[in-house]
């Protein structure tokens, strides 16, 4: 055994390939929401219809699912013994309270309508499974977080399933008749919801779920933590996955795979994803040492919150500005899509190739930052 290998991953505050694996899922959910034309996005790029799994409905659940790997790591010195002070959850709460607020800043920008504006969404999602997620796993022991994280999957299983919705009936599982948006609609109402409509994708009930998708990734840091630095581990991780993946595609058969409702068989799915390429990243990065081949998404992984929120208000800057006159004069994306892109590469490898172009200019901004270690906690 290597130097390298004999050393534990307990050894570290942070593992880099989780840096990685970071920067992988956040420059994956800007991408996918960038294309230069949203007529013309390739199936793999583009969210299931409903029920399924593309690549692009992994991208979220890999981001809750390294919230709690990355969770293993802040919280371990933790312990029933060794109780958490009133300062802990304070950063706790403070975290969570502004991954939410950057939320509302983002889905209200740029007019802030009260009345009308969206009260979830992704960055709220990762706000309420963080803060629930953290407050679990200071306070029950061990035993009692994998119980709860199986009552929470069951649970929601049952619910979705057993419990009427008024007009519908049970176990209707489509966007306007299923238990979750029939909740939203009588807490949140259809004006604070996705589009004002009748369903939002990161709806209160669902939320519950997604806490289990950071526990797993939880379940998972921590037993990393104490495994050595060697291909072994990478395998195991690899394994568990795939009996992830295994047992997801059995409880489709009654329970479908599906991101909107954020359904139990689509978090045991995902999550046996995330481990595969968890996995992989831990092999490449930590165990034979190829820093340089991650080093690119480092750099998008060490800041995060800015390239999304950074993102999404500059995206929706250029969606709003139009160049020329008449109402038919495009918007920026829209000209520098259709004059730079589309004309030789046609429109549907050219709305990509947007993307990656925008991809690319967040990374020179990040590198800048990385270079002089600016780096945005919250």
């Amino acid at each position: 055994m290597t130097t390298v290998a004999a050393e534990s991953a307990k050894s570290a505050t942070r593992l880099p390939s989780l840096d990685v694996f970071r920067g992988m899922a956040v420059a994956g959910m800007v991408f996918v929401n960038n294309p230069g034309s949203w007529d013309h996005v390739w199936w793999p790029f583009d969210h299931a219809a409903w029920n399924g799994c593309t690549p692009t409905d992994l991208v979220f659940p890999f981001f809750l699912f390294i919230v709690g790997v990355a969770m293993a790591f802040s919280l371990e010195k933790y312990t029933p013994e060794n109780r958490p002070t009133a300062e802990v959850y304070w950063r706790i709460f403070r975290r969570s309270a502004l991954l939410f607020g950057f939320g509302l800043l983002l889905n209200g920008f740029p007019f802030y309508d009260l009345s009308t504006i969206r009260i979830l969404g992704v960055l709220q999602r990762i706000s309420l499974t963080y803060l629930f997620a953290s407050l679990i796993v200071l306070n029950l022991p061990r035993l009692q977080q994998w119980l709860l994280a199986g009552f929470l999957l069951v649970g929601y299983w049952a619910a979705m399933t057993l419990i009427p919705v008024p007009g519908f009936g049970a176990g209707v599982l489509t966007d306007t008749g299923n238990l979750g948006a029939w909740i939203d609609r009588s807490i949140i109402g259809t004006a604070h919801l996705y589009g004002q409509k009748m369903f939002d994708p990161e709806g209160l009930l669902s939320t519950l779920p997604a806490i289990v998708s950071v526990l797993f990734g939880y379940f998972a840091g921590r037993w990393l933590r104490k495994q050595p630095i060697e291909t072994q581990t990478s395998k195991t991780l690899a394994t568990l996955g795939l009996g992830c993946l295994i047992f997801g595609w059995f409880w489709e058969l009654i329970f479908p795979i599906n991101k909107q409702l954020w359904t139990s068989s689509y978090v045991v799915f995902t999550t046996g994803w995330a481990l595969i390429v968890l996995a992989v990243c831990f092999e490449i990065i930590e165990v034979r040492a190829q820093k340089a081949l991650g080093s690119p998404f480092e750099v998008f992984g060490l800041n995060a919150i800015v390239l999304f929120v950074g993102s999404g208000i500059v995206g929706r800057i250029l969606k709003r500005i139009h160049i020329g006159t008449g109402e038919q004069a495009p918007t920026i994306v829209t000209w520098i899509y259709e004059h730079g892109f589309a004309p030789w590469a046609g429109p549907l490898v050219g709305s990509h190739l947007y993307a990656v172009a925008n991809l690319l200019v967040w990374w020179l901004v990040l590198y800048s930052l990385y270079r002089r270690h600016w780096f945005l906690k919250v």
